[in-house]
């Protein structure tokens, strides 16, 4: 019978901690892009369209 090794490789948590800080990054970017993106299509709409929608010119800013 053998024993699990219980301790991880030499740098592995580094090397975890730089993924999941990669991955985190990575995750702000495509936010960031998405809500720029919302935001440029809502000033396109006119005050009229974005009343319909319950939103104000104001509004746009906060997303």
């Amino acid at each position: 019978m053998t024993t699990a090794n219980i301790y991880a490789p030499l740098g592995a948590v580094t090397v975890l901690r730089v993924v999941d800080g990669l991955i985190n990054v990575k995750t702000a970017l495509v936010e960031w892009n998405e809500a720029r993106q919302t935001r440029k299509a809502l000033a396109q709409l006119s005050d009229d369209q974005l009343e319909d929608i319950g939103m104000k010119r104001a509004d746009i800013s906060k997303i």
